[in-house]
């Protein structure tokens, strides 16, 4: 499969930035206190919320891929533009994960220039620009994996439209060595853990396998590789029974590293994957106020699952019994779980980073440096493997490194599969 990044499939003649007006008041009047700053930080996490970066990833992740198609595969509609690698300019997923993402960026932006002029705990000032810095450079490493170069902006903009045509595109290298400096700089000042309401912030961990993401991405196998051994050496994570990193009232658990958090019943606040995978025209028999029949599983995908591994029946089904008791043969994602009250207003985060990830591209890295059956890099695919109750590898079904790349390859398909790594990782190796 010869594959390109999304930069090369979509022509763009806009040289700027398409932002709405950012109110003048938020930026003028509100910044004056402690409280303000803990509100805009909030705002900032909310960013990452928004349909261009979370809850349209699948589209850009797994679509564009050979794991899932869209529902009306065939026909010209805006979602399948990505399975059949032909994307006008105006496709509205394109626009939206533009606009979203620099909307959100000018909210760090503007935090981190406004908050040294206020008074307040160190400690906790410390940790919003942390925190801030983190937003950022997340932000900022799924434009730049999504466009190529892309305009590199570090601070607010005004009230007036008019300032982003100002801002020209930004070489990849240029954007990346922001990307690393942000969270580089964030790392010290993040705390291991949160309690209470505080739980689902990032944290330390996060922040340091972000990077280790971001690294191997650019083929940085060795600086990667340190930052995937410094989060397992923080002894803070762990791999959980594998339908527990999915179950909504289990989030941010032990293996979540960085999720993008959603709640039911909270004005907006809600997931609506779990309504927009199940299928179409399946009444309330898969889930409450039925489905868009969304991201569908391809057969490739289906045959990829070896004998045996629970993944798959987890992940996907292949049919469901209707209200009338009749099976009907319908493939659809059901990794994501819920009972929603609301159409759409689900509780279930979006996984961004689990240590599963972090043990696969850190072993991806000990490979990378030489081939050694009997290292880490085997132990931690094998680790991933008896989860899904499959037997190990050994030197025998993996004799080389280039297969190892392969195993690799197989393994990150199937355990991350509707999580929108598949079509990044295809890119990256």
């Amino acid at each position: 499969m010869v594959v390109a990044s999304l930069a090369s499939l979509v022509a763009c003649n806009k040289d700027f930035i398409d932002l709405q007006p950012i109110s003048s008041a938020s930026n003028g009047s509100f910044y004056k206190t402690a409280a303000d700053i803990k509100v805009a930080v909030s705002g900032a996490y909310a960013g990452m919320q928004a349909g261009g970066i979370s809850t349209n990833n699948y589209i850009f992740g797994e679509i564009s891929s050979d794991n899932t198609y869209p529902v009306a595969s065939g026909s010209v509609t805006d979602q399948d533009e990505f399975d059949r690698f032909y994307i006008r300019t105006t496709n509205p997923f394109i626009s939206s994960r533009w606009n979203d993402g620099y909307q959100a960026i000018s909210r760090a932006n503007t935090i981190l220039e406004r908050i040294d002029a206020i008074e307040m705990d160190a400690t906790l000032k410390a940790r919003y620009i942390a925190e801030a810095k983190f937003i950022r450079a997340y932000l900022y490493f799924e434009l730049v994996r999504t466009y190529g170069d892309v305009p590199l902006v570090t601070k607010s903009l005004t009230s007036s439209l008019n300032e982003a045509y100002e801002y020209g595109r930004t070489p990849v290298a240029e954007v990346y060595a922001q990307i690393e400096k942000d969270l580089a700089e964030a790392e010290p000042a993040l705390p291991l853990s949160y309690t209470g309401a505080d739980i689902g912030r990032v944290t330390i961990g996060a922040a340091k396998a972000l990077l280790g993401k971001v690294l191997i991405t650019q083929r940085k196998f060795d600086l990667a590789g340190v930052k995937f051994k410094e989060v397992i050496d923080l002894n803070r994570y762990d791999t959980v029974a594998y339908a527990s990193a999915f179950d909504p009232g289990l989030k941010n658990g032990r293996e979540a590293v960085f999720e993008i958090q959603f709640a039911a019943g909270m004005n907006g606040e809600g997931n609506p994957w779990p309504n927009s995978f199940a299928p179409q025209n399946s009444g309330n028999a898969v889930i409450a106020f039925g489905g868009g029949g969304n991201n569908r599983p391809t057969q490739d995908l289906i045959d990829a699952y070896e004998p045996g591994d629970i993944r798959k029946d987890y992940s996907l089904a292949t049919s469901y019994v209707n209200a009338a008791g009749q099976t009907i043969q319908d493939v659809y994602v059901r990794k994501y779980r819920s009972n929603p009250a609301i159409n759409g207003d689900n509780p279930n985060n979006i996984p961004v980073i689990r240590y599963a990830d972090v043990l696969l591209m850190y072993a991806e890295c000990l490979n990378e440096a030489a081939y050694n059956p009997a290292g880490d890099a085997m132990r931690y695919l094998n680790m991933i493997r008896r989860r899904a109750r499959l037997p190990e590898k050994t030197a025998i079904d993996i004799p080389s490194q280039e297969a190892f790349r392969l195993a690799m390859e197989q393994e990150r398909r199937v355990e991350f599969a509707f999580e929108g790594h598949r079509w990044f990782d295809l890119v990256r190796t």
